[in-house]
């Protein structure tokens, strides 16, 4: 493709070059190429287009090539889409005046018919088209509407203008044209996507969750006739699982003012029929592919709840506690127990819960936020987008050129052969003749670096296009869609072939890297200068250096499962009389310890046992796992309060002012140098814990009372006979399980809303407990605070 540089000269002088003949180098293309630098190095138009394109051509290589080196993803971190967003933003303006410079640097009046466009401006030109097809890099794939697609037409239309309507000659624009024709194509393609999303009843957005809200209650009101579910065990229950996990618009007879209205003729492709499938079962020993199905399927089931619609249901969140808490865990325990595994039974179903949870979200985040069409992954797209389509644009090219030649194919090989193109390698052949020079020549320095950043662009654009293809055929999306074709077709040749692609998919899948459960730590005692409050309206805090991060204990994700299934429910699924407390029931035996937990405010509650925690850690540390779990998940919901407010339930400013008051009688016990700069522990705990025994200014006396209870929790492991710190652990750990899992439950539409925007960025681990106690239908009590049961009272007083 580089042979869209113009020769304008003899081929004999062309490899003077090469052959380190410097001399007649002013006869080639690098010269005229080069000459404005010469002719008018004080014009910084022209230096201004290179350093722009290098800037770019730079970016595009690192985002593409090693920030993917280890991570196969159809997403992209948000901040890093914003940078090249505002970068692009600028970059046709920019571009265009440019362009319109190196056009009329020549001078002069110019004959439309006879005279060519400057090599600059082409060049330009054909940098402008090459960032227009690796834009889609920073544009997500929208399945519901068409923001920025009309922007992109308009860029398109644009291009299409400078190529047609500039340039003359007939080899010149059917090449430089075929790049135009490749970016109108990618256009094209985003307008097919965004229909398929609208109107397809498995792919669109609102559409497919009233499909599967229809289903559900279907399948559950055949399963309550027949009593199904409460005569399977264990394996058995998954083999009869009926949530849909593809095919389940082929159901559809019509649409109805209760819903979509099912035939019973067909069935979907459903987790009961893909757990069950004895060549599956054999090549699938650690059960990964299935539970992936199984979280495609919740993926559809948790998605009504980012498009309002109804909550799930009684008999939803039953049958959810059903085939997880109950099913997934007797299929573990008959799997260790046959295998004589070593590692605990619980915390295998505790890793598999939150893996599976965890797999969930990615589907979300990668329906709601795509850069590429994994969506719509399947064996008839991979032939329809990367066989059909390469063979329909060959032969658009060859129409295109056919037509910039007015029809005559002759004349248009002659035309492109006498522009004198030449290819990649004798471009490149030449430039590494003239290399000797680049440093002594300014032509030489400069001819090489418009020449490089041309090929790093063409570089990026076929690099762009293969890991697209690899990212789509190694995605979850098209490995559930290769399971779901089999499952519903897996005897014949077909069947063969798609058992044939699940085998050697899996091999390539084996390297991948899977990234771990994590999440982020903020601890007010140690480290509070790393947010520093403001007054003004900005965000509450304001992180200067990166938070650091930990990967969830392997004893939180069993004690959480644990609480969820084992306290909250019985083991056939159904609630317990117990409810969701902000540590209450940790306290049972504690009643000292229960005032601390009394606030209207469940941040206060969080603060306060907080700083309690960390200034208990600093005197009575130990290697239990209770420690382990106490410590890391007292840090991370300071980190919540702190950072993301927004995910506690209640009001976002009024956790915000929580926190803010807290930073300040914090300042007030140390000092401002102490608090924000000194991070001497042992300094930080003496004054801290004095401020027990002193007033606070503070309207809210979340240090003070965080003092206190570190000095109940201290008497306490001092007090006690034997193991009083492990005691007093133990207990922390309980706490701190139950916060968390208070604060996940949610249907507020802010805190949903919230959790949404999370997701692009990978999502939160709160994130994770709200999609568990969504489907297992846990809600937290409903509690009226005291400031608004006064407020309730005046103005009924009032009334009255």
């Amino acid at each position: 493709m580089l042979g869209f540089l113009h020769l304008n000269t003899s081929n004999d002088i062309l490899h003077s070059c090469a052959a380190h003949d410097y001399t007649d180098f002013k006869n080639t293309i690098f010269y005229n190429l080069t000459d404005s630098y010469i002719a008018q190095f004080n014009h910084t138009t022209t230096l201004l287009t290179s350093i722009i394109m290098f800037v770019l051509a730079a970016l595009f290589f690192n985002l593409n090539l090693f920030s993917r080196l280890s991570d196969v993803s159809a997403i992209l971190d948000p901040r890093v889409r914003l940078f090249i967003t505002s970068a692009l933003s600028l970059f046709l303006p920019v571009m265009s005046y440019l362009f319109s410079e190196a056009r009329n640097a020549t001078g002069g009046a110019r004959s439309k018919f006879t005279d060519e466009l400057p090599l600059r401006a082409r060049l330009i030109l054909i940098w402008m088209l090459l960032v227009e097809l690796l834009r889609k890099k920073a544009e997500e794939i929208h399945m519901q509407g068409y923001s920025g697609t009309m922007d992109r037409v308009g860029r398109v239309l644009l291009l299409g203008s400078f190529v047609f309507f500039h340039l003359h000659d007939a080899g010149k624009r059917s090449m430089v044209g075929i790049l135009w024709l490749l970016c109108a194509t990618r256009l094209v393609q985003r307008i097919v996507f965004t229909e398929v999303g609208k109107r397809s009843l498995a792919y669109g957005v609102g559409k497919n969750a009233r499909l599967i809200t229809s289903y559900m209650a279907q399948v559950l009101e055949e399963d309550e006739m027949e009593h199904r579910h409460h005569s399977l065990d264990g394996d058995e229950l998954l083999k009869g699982c009926k949530y849909a996990v593809m095919e389940e618009e082929n159901l559809v007879v019509e649409a109805s003012p209760g819903g979509y209205r099912l035939t019973g003729d067909a069935a979907p492709a459903t987790v009961g029929k893909i757990w069950g499938l004895p060549e599956i079962c054999s090549l699938d020993r650690d059960k990964r592919l299935r539970q992936l199905c199984l979280s495609f399927a919740l993926f559809k089931l948790l998605r009504r709840r980012f498009e309002r619609l109804p909550a799930t249901t009684a008999a939803e969140a039953r049958s959810y506690r059903e085939v997880i808490f109950k099913a997934m865990r007797s299929d573990i325990e008959k799997e260790t127990s046959d295998s004589g595994a070593s590692t605990s039974t619980s915390t295998s179903t505790a890793e598999a819960l939150f893996r599976l949870t965890k797999d969930e979200l990615s589907f979300l985040s990668e329906y709601y936020h795509p850069i590429i069409p994994v969506v719509l992954a399947s064996p008839f797209f991979l032939l329809a987008n990367y066989l059909l389509l390469p063979l329909l644009v060959f032969v658009l090219c060859l129409v295109l050129i056919v037509l910039c030649t007015n029809g005559d194919v002759g004349y248009a090989v002659d035309s492109i052969k006498g522009d004198n193109y030449f290819t990649f390698f004798s471009i490149t052949t030449m430039m590494t003749g003239c290399l000797p020079k680049i440093f002594t020549s300014r032509l030489v320095f400069f001819s090489f670096f418009d020449f490089s950043i041309t090929s790093l662009l063409f570089l990026m654009v076929v690099y762009e296009e293969v890991w697209e293809f690899l990212v789509l055929v190694l995605s979850d999306w098209f490995m559930v869609s290769l399971l779901c074709k089999y499952a519903v077709k897996p005897d014949g040749r077909l069947g063969r072939v798609f058992l044939w692609a699940i085998r050697g998919i899996m091999g390539m899948r084996s390297i991948m890297h899977r990234p771990h459960i994590s999440f982020n730590q903020l601890c007010v005692v140690r480290f509070c200068w790393l947010a520093i409050p403001f007054s003004f309206s900005l965000p509450v805090t304001l992180p200067i250096i990166p938070l650091p991060s930990m990967h969830v204990p392997d004893q939180v994700k069993l004690s959480i499962m644990e609480y969820l299934s084992n306290k909250l429910h019985d083991l056939h699924g159904n609630p317990t009389s117990l409810t969701l407390s902000r540590g209450r029931l940790a306290l049972a035996d504690d009643a000292d310890l229960l005032p601390f937990c009394d606030s209207d405010s469940v941040a206060e509650v969080i603060l306060t046992w907080h700083i309690a925690t960390s200034l208990f850690e600093v005197r009575h540390s130990t290697t239990s796992d209770d420690h382990a779990q106490a410590q890391s998940m007292s840090k991370y919901c300071a980190y919540l309060v702190a950072i993301h407010p927004e995910l506690l339930p209640e009001y976002q400013e009024s956790t915000e002012l929580v926190f803010k008051d807290t930073m300040l009688e914090l300042s007030g016990v140390l000092g401002f140098w102490r608090c924000y700069f000194l991070t001497c522990v042992n300094t930080r705990y003496s004054k801290i814990m004095g401020a027990a025994k002193k007033p606070s200014s503070s309207p809210r006396d979340v240090v003070k009372r965080g003092a206190e209870l570190a000095h109940k929790l201290v008497d306490k492991a001092e007090n006690a006979q034997d193991s009083g710190d492990e005691a007093v652990w133990k207990l922390l750990a309980n706490l701190w399980v139950e916060l968390v899992v208070y604060v996940a439950p949610s249907n507020d539409d802010g805190c949903i809303m919230g959790h949404e925007k999370l997701l692009v960025k990978g999502g939160e681990f709160i994130t994770m407990l709200w999609a568990l106690a969504s489907h297992a239908g846990i809600s937290r009590p409903a509690d009226t605070p005291a400031g608004a049961a006064v407020a309730i009272e005046r103005v009924t007083d009032a009334i009255v």
